[in-house]
C-alpha cells in the first residue's frame, strides 16, 4: 500500500546525495608550473637514503637513512701532496729553497734580482780584503753550528755530528793561510755576529727552524757556494782552491748520508712542524745573503 505520508522536496534530494556513489575523475596530466598536486603530494622520486619501513598497524613509514655527509675541501686537503713529499721531507726543504733562488742562480729560481750578490757570478767585482771578510764571518756561523750540535739540547741535533760536511777547520786552514801571505784577518763583522747569535736563540727553543738554517747552510755551500767559490778563486786568488771547497771522502756520498737523516728525523713531526721549518728558509736566505755580500764590499 501506498505511503500516505507526503515526502517534501527538500527529504527527496536528501536520499538522492545520500545513496548516491562519489565519482572520482584523475587528471590526465600534471605540470610543474600549472598543478600544485604533483608539487605538494607527488613526489616524482623518492631519494635513495629514504627506506620504506612497515610499522605494526600496517601502515608504511619513511625512516631517514644516516648518511655521513664529507666536505669535499676536507676531502681534497687530506689528499694534497707537497711538493717533494713523495721522496723525503729534505726534497720539501729544497724546493723551497730553489724557488728563493733567482734565475740566473737556479733553473726552478723565481725570485727577481735585487741584490748585488744575486746577480751572476761572472758579473761581480770581488777583493780580497772583500773575500776575507766573507770567510772570517763563514768561519764565526759554523763553529757556533759545531757547538750547537755537540751540545744537542733537543736530542736529535746529535744525529748530525761527524757528518763529514763540518767547515770550521778547513777555514781556520785557509785563513791561516792568507795569514802567512801578508794579509791582515778581520774580526767578524755584524752579519755573521747577528747570524750566530741568531742560530744560537733559535736552537733553544725552535728544533725545527733551526734545521732549516742547519741544511741550508750545509747543502747551499756543496752546490752554488763551490762555484762562488771557484769563480772568486780565478779572478783574485789565481785559481788556488781554498779547503773550504775540499771535503774528505765522497761528496755526494756525505750528503746522502745527511739526507737519510735529515728526513729520519723529520719523520716524527707534524705537518704543522714541517711547514713550520719550510718557513724559515726566507730567513736562512737572508742571513747568509748578508754574509755573502761581504765578497762584494
Amino acid at each position: 500500500m501506498p505511503s500516505l505520508n507526503p515526502v517534501s522536496p527538500s527529504q527527496s534530494l536528501f536520499n538522492k546525495l545520500r545513496f548516491r556513489t562519489p565519482t572520482f575523475v584523475a587528471p590526465t596530466s600534471f605540470s610543474n608550473s600549472n598543478s600544485s598536486l604533483e608539487s605538494s603530494f607527488l613526489p616524482r622520486r623518492v631519494p635513495s637514503a629514504l627506506r620504506f619501513k612497515k610499522s605494526t598497524a600496517g601502515i608504511s613509514t619513511v625512516r631517514m637513512k644516516t648518511v655521513p655527509l664529507v666536505s669535499a675541501t676536507m676531502a681534497e686537503k687530506s689528499k694534497k701532496r707537497y711538493p717533494g713529499e713523495s721522496k723525503g721531507f729534505v726534497e720539501e726543504m729544497r724546493f723551497v729553497a730553489m724557488k728563493l733562488h733567482t734565475r740566473d742562480q737556479a733553473k726552478e729560481g723565481e725570485k727577481e734580482t735585487k741584490e748585488p750578490q744575486e746577480a751572476p757570478v761572472a758579473k761581480w767585482e770581488p777583493t780580497v780584503e772583500g773575500y776575507l771578510r766573507f770567510l772570517v764571518d763563514s768561519k764565526l756561523v759554523y763553529d757556533t753550528l759545531d757547538k750547537i750540535i755537540a751540545k744537542a739540547v733537543f736530542p736529535s741535533y746529535a744525529e748530525f755530528r761527524d757528518t763529514g760536511l763540518e767547515r770550521s777547520e778547513a777555514l781556520a786552514k785557509d785563513l791561516e793561510w792568507f795569514k802567512e801571505q801578508g794579509y791582515v784577518i778581520p774580526e767578524p763583522s755584524s752579519p755573521g755576529v747577528t747570524y750566530a747569535r741568531y742560530l744560537e736563540e733559535l736552537s733553544e727553543k725552535d728544533p725545527q727552524a733551526f734545521i732549516c738554517h742547519f741544511y741550508n747552510t750545509y747543502f747551499a755551500h756543496t752546490a752554488g757556494g763551490r762555484m762562488i767559490g771557484r769563480k772568486v778563486a780565478e779572478r783574485i786568488l789565481e785559481n788556488k782552491e781554498l779547503e773550504f771547497y775540499k771535503w774528505d771522502g765522497d761528496l755526494s756520498q756525505l750528503l746522502q748520508n745527511v739526507r737519510d737523516k735529515l728526513n729520519k728525523v723529520a719523520e716524527s713531526w707534524s705537518r704543522e712542524e714541517k711547514d713550520h721549518c719550510l718557513e724559515e728558509t726566507e730567513k736562512s736566505f737572508k742571513h747568509s745573503g748578508e754574509i755573502l755580500r761581504l765578497i762584494l764590499s
